[in-house]
Order: structure tokens, then sequence, then C-alpha cells
């Protein structure tokens, strides 16, 4: 099954690196779940406020995060409402990274981050 991505969900991804669009077009193709887009390009503000709330180490200042540079996006999967468990969260990103590795697209999961998993994220890496 074919999935597509809302009219928020593309909103999101005004100003993410075209990549990256690319690679999450391809993953709704292949993907055993439906699944959208919370959150793509952040300002240094709306990222202070996750810093603040304690959902991320990246101040938006000092410490930036690929957010700011349209470089990452968070992903949830979707069956009739958004779904944040980590088994589901797996199945997106199983679609991304085989998507990733089909286009060439260096691709970095947050779910495999140690420390501090996080994983609805996914970022092309800066020096890529």
């Amino acid at each position: 099954m074919s999935y597509k991505l809302s009219d928020t969900s593309k909103a999101r991804l005004i100003d993410v690196d075209p990549r990256l669009v690319e690679v999450i077009d391809l993953a709704l193709t292949i993907s055993l779940t439906d699944f959208g887009v919370a959150s793509g390009r952040r300002s240094a503000q709306e990222q202070n406020e996750l810093f603040l709330s304690g959902a991320s180490l990246c101040d938006g200042y000092e410490k930036t995060s690929n957010h700011q540079f349209g470089r990452a996006v968070d992903l949830y999967a979707y069956q009739q409402k958004a779904l944040w468990t980590k088994a589901d969260l797996a199945l997106v990103a199983c679609a991304m990274l085989e998507s990733a590795a089909a286009l060439g697209v260096p691709l970095q999961w947050g779910g495999k981050w140690r420390g501090f998993p996080d994983y609805p994220h996914f970022q092309i890496p800066e020096d890529k």
C-alpha cells in the first residue's frame, strides 16, 4: 500500500532539504505504516523552546539543531491517530533508511543514538 502526506505534513516540509523530502516520498510507497511530519525546519526560538522543555539537547543558539538548517525532520506513525511508540516509529525508520539507501542519501536516525535516543528524528548529517 502506498501512503500520501496530508496537507499539514506537506506544509511542514517547506524549506527542508529536497533530498530528505525525496526520501520521505519514496518511504511512503514502501512503508508498512502510514506516517506524517511532526516537524521540519525550525527557528532558533522554536528550537530553544524544545530545549527548555527538555525535549532537545540543542538550545538553538550556542548548540544548533539540524532542524534549523532544514536537514532534519521528526516523523510519527499514523493509524487513525498519531503513534509515537518505539515499535511504531521503528516501522517508519525501516522505510526511511531503506529509501535513503536506495537513493544514495546519507541519513541518520535518532533512534540509534546512545544516551538520548530520538525515535521520531531523521537527519542528513551537516557535512553531507
